[in-house]
């Protein structure tokens, strides 16, 4: 009867997982880390709807989204903007975007400001010559 001792051409067909393992949790921290920058502007505690749909343009290139955080204070972007500066740093930041029929001013504004403060925005975005904007409001959470 015949033994093998070590050292033979045996090959080990098993799957080393461990590098593996370590990609996937980088990968996971990476990400855990990123997502929460990925929301484009000022934190604002959004008026709720029953069914609105999200629009997925509001992360792209072609549009600009205004925050209103309190009565009087706009952000464009991340950046503070002074209301009479407002309507030129959209135009300014249209004319860099693409096609116009992509281009999308998107309004944040806090539950708690006046609603004649979201509708001189408006009026004053409108007046610039931007016929695209749209309203975000956060889905109504199901008790």
């Amino acid at each position: 009867m015949g033994m093998s001792a070590g050292g033979g051409s045996s090959y080990n067909s098993d799957i080393n997982v461990t590098p593996m393992v370590d990609v996937m949790l980088v990968l996971l921290i990476i990400f855990i880390v990123v997502t929460p920058l990925l929301s484009q502007g000022v934190n604002v505690n959004l008026p709720e709807n029953d069914n609105p749909d999200e629009d997925p343009n509001i992360t792209k290139d072609t549009s600009v989204v205004v925050s209103i955080p309190q009565a009087g204070q706009y952000y464009v972007g991340r950046e503070p903007v002074a209301r009479t500066e407002l309507v030129e740093r959209i135009k300014r930041l249209m004319r860099e975007k693409a096609r116009k029929e992509e281009q999308v001013v998107y309004i944040r504004a806090e539950k708690t400001v006046p609603y004649g403060e979201v509708v001189m925005t408006v009026d004053a975005i409108r007046n610039a010559g931007i016929d695209r904007i749209g309203l975000v409001t956060e889905k109504r959470k199901k008790k």
